[in-house]
């Protein structure tokens, strides 16, 4: 009997992390220490896949999730500046609004989320405009990188948007 439980408890787990594997849009998790400060993201990573991706799979002006499955996560060890605002430590929800010439951050309380379903703005700690840039030549898998200073960019397709993030 012992043996029949083990061989069921280990196909459970064998069958869990093959679903993890095939995970259409993998997750990522993509962190940069700036002195004292990490600043820790993790999303899920949506490919391209022939499709069109801004104002279409993303559709312009509306909330998105910033990334696929659940809503991405952004968080900061110690208090920092976004945009001239004091953000607090802790894990967030990174949303964010494309538009054709600008994108909306959106920093919100509640990071765990499935999506941007239940997107409540009233749980926004704040929120601000930046530039959309286009690239020469299309990235096929969505990516969001910070660099050693704090510039996070976020890149998909032949659209590139960023901000800065500072010790407070």
């Amino acid at each position: 009997m012992k043996k029949f439980l083990l061989s069921i408890l280990t196909l459970f787990i064998f069958n869990g992390l093959q679903a993890q594997e095939k995970r259409a849009s993998p997750l990522i998790t993509t962190s940069q220490e700036i002195g004292n400060l990490e600043i820790k993201i993790q999303y899920g990573q949506p490919s391209m896949k022939g499709r069109t991706i801004f104002g279409d799979l993303v559709p312009f002006d509306k909330v998105w999730r910033t990334g696929a499955n659940e809503a991405t996560v952004i968080e900061f060890s110690q208090d920092v500046k976004i945009n001239g605002q004091v953000v607090k430590a802790g894990k967030y929800a990174l949303f964010t609004i494309p538009g054709q010439k600008e994108w909306t951050i959106i920093i919100n309380a509640v990071w765990n989320q499935w999506g941007a379903y239940n997107y409540d703005s009233e749980k926004d700690i704040l929120s601000f405009k930046v530039p959309a840039k286009q690239t020469k030549s299309p990235a096929e898998k969505f990516s969001i990188e910070i660099s050693e200073k704090g510039s996070i960019s976020l890149s998909w397709d032949t659209t590139q948007v960023y901000f800065e993030v500072e010790k407070a």
